[in-house]
């Protein structure tokens, strides 16, 4: 059996995806760097067993200082509208949930985004 490239590990991504679970309206997109997104506008992600979660400003301050984390930075970058997530709260859905329903929400009130793939 082939291995799979893959930036995430098992288990993370098992509590990634109990996580996306609680809200049916969201749907898990990616192998190797699982994410969501909603009108072209990715919300989530997680990349190198990191979570990473897209809030409007006010709740991203919140977060930032009651969790005491930073802002993400993946591929070389920081992605300002992001948080990181620390590693230990991934496996707390219940208090993760509010998060995802709030980038969620957040996601669906940004401009849509063409989409890339083609038409078949």
């Amino acid at each position: 059996m082939a291995a799979r490239n893959r930036s995430v590990s098992d288990d993370r991504e098992a509590l990634y995806d109990k996580l996306i679970a609680t809200n049916p309206d969201i749907e898990r997109k990616g192998d190797a760097n699982p994410y969501t997104a909603v009108n072209g506008n990715m919300f989530t992600l997680l990349h190198e067993s990191r979570l990473a979660i897209r809030l409007p400003e006010e709740e991203r301050e919140k977060f930032l200082k009651k969790y005491k984390t930073k802002l993400y930075e993946a591929y070389g970058g920081v992605m300002k509208e992001y948080v990181a997530v620390p590693d230990d709260m991934l496996a707390n859905t219940k208090e993760l949930k509010k998060y995802l329903d709030l980038s969620y929400e957040y996601a669906r009130t940004l401009k849509p985004k063409p989409t890339t793939k083609k038409k078949r």
